[in-house]
């Protein structure tokens, strides 16, 4: 398994490449849900340092026994959870309201979060509406440790528009702010070389890396 892993990181690595981006400037993030602690510590050994959970007890679980990873929460913050997702995550990409940012910030205010930004403009996805989404980073800014948007591309069709969509939302609230946001997290197993043309700076990748979900 390990093996397996580390050959599926050398082709994403040379995928991004040829999508004409220095595989150093994409961050790959391994989305482990589903998979044991015993596949986490594999990634991990394999190479990858970051990994992403959607679930909040799913991933408490594994932190507690694979200690060398950075974990981030990609999943849906909902309330009732953030008590116990606040302090514990390296990196939040869900934050989708002022509201949660304000739920977040009374737990930990040092909290490093993404704004996600439903830019396909799906009505099951979560995210904040594109319309009103620079007044949502512009109050999740002042609450907690702002580092960047997050997106989901459309469940069908060409997704470079929603992604370009992102990118300039993010360099307009940039603007807005007067300090840099430097990840745009989009693209997964699926769109990622969409996603890396498109400026993509962080990617999350689950089957592309270790295969279907048990």
């Amino acid at each position: 398994m390990t093996a397996d892993v580390a050959e599926n990181l050398r082709s994403v690595r040379e995928r991004i490449e040829k999508a004409g981006r220095n595989p150093s400037e994409v961050a790959i993030v391994g989305v482990t849900k589903g998979f044991g602690p015993e596949v986490c510590r594999q990634a991990v050994e394999a190479g990858l340092r970051v990994l992403g959970e959607n679930r909040v007890q799913e991933a408490l679980r594994k932190m507690d026994q694979v200690g060398e990873a950075e974990w981030h929460l990609i999943g849906h913050l909902q309330r009732n959870k953030v008590k116990a997702a606040a302090g514990r995550f390296a990196l939040i990409q869900s934050i989708d309201s002022a509201r949660l940012a304000e739920a977040v910030a009374a737990v930990d205010s040092a909290q490093a979060v993404l704004v996600e930004v439903n830019v396909a403009r799906e009505q099951q996805r979560t995210g904040a509406d594109p319309a009103t989404a620079l007044e949502v980073i512009d109050s999740v800014a002042e609450t907690l440790d702002l580092r960047g948007l997050m997106a989901m591309g459309p469940s069908s069709g060409d997704p470079t528009p929603a992604f370009i969509e992102l990118g300039k939302l993010r360099d307009e609230a940039q603007q807005r702010l007067g300090k840099p946001l430097p990840i745009l997290s989009m693209g997964m197993s699926g769109d990622f070389e969409a996603a890396v043309k498109a400026g993509s700076t962080m990617v999350r990748l689950g089957q592309v890396l270790f295969g279907p979900r048990p």
